[in-house]
């Protein structure tokens, strides 16, 4: 596999993982999703949103892949298990290695395929862009977990020792 499409995996699943971390590390099913005053998206929608915008645009876009994404339902689901997140986030762990360990290297410098918004990028730009959007994600769920539960405990999501 290509060095940086290697690192961009390592990162993405790093932080998966991480998500994963935080997501059980709330008390009980009911307290991911919770909000504070000012903020909109509890942890449990984080994670979705997260693994759903992973699965669309690499999955799909770049992979081929069958799922279909319903990315309104990722923000309005508040239903969901810490147990049925955490399967979410492994199949998409899952995905993610099988798509980006074939990806074609010469794909990186081309157009990525699928314009977002108002932007066009390539196709390594906007790896990298998923990759900060997940971590920002995987803060603001770490946050919200410590603030709603009252541990100041670390789960270690972003450990540099994962990405060896």
């Amino acid at each position: 596999m290509n060095t940086i499409l290697a690192h961009i995996q390592a990162l993405l699943i790093r932080d998966l993982g991480g998500m994963k971390k935080e997501i059980e590390a709330f008390p009980d099913d009911q307290q991911i999703w919770d909000v504070l005053p000012g903020v909109s998206n509890p942890a449990g929608t984080l994670a979705i949103h997260g693994c759903g915008n992973l699965k669309h645009y690499i999955g799909v876009v770049l992979g081929g892949a069958s799922y279909k994404r319903d990315r309104e339902n990722e923000f309005a689901n508040r239903f969901m298990t810490r147990d049925e997140i955490c399967c979410e986030i492994d199949s998409t762990v899952t995905l993610l290695r099988q798509t980006l360990s074939v990806i074609d290297p010469e794909m990186l410098g081309s157009t990525y395929p699928e314009r977002v918004g108002s932007f066009e990028l390539n196709t390594q730009q906007f790896l990298l862009h998923l990759c900060s959007h997940l971590s920002l994600h995987l803060g603001q769920a770490g946050y919200l977990r410590r603030i709603l539960s009252g541990s100041n405990q670390s789960t270690s999501p972003a450990s540099l020792a994962e990405l060896d």
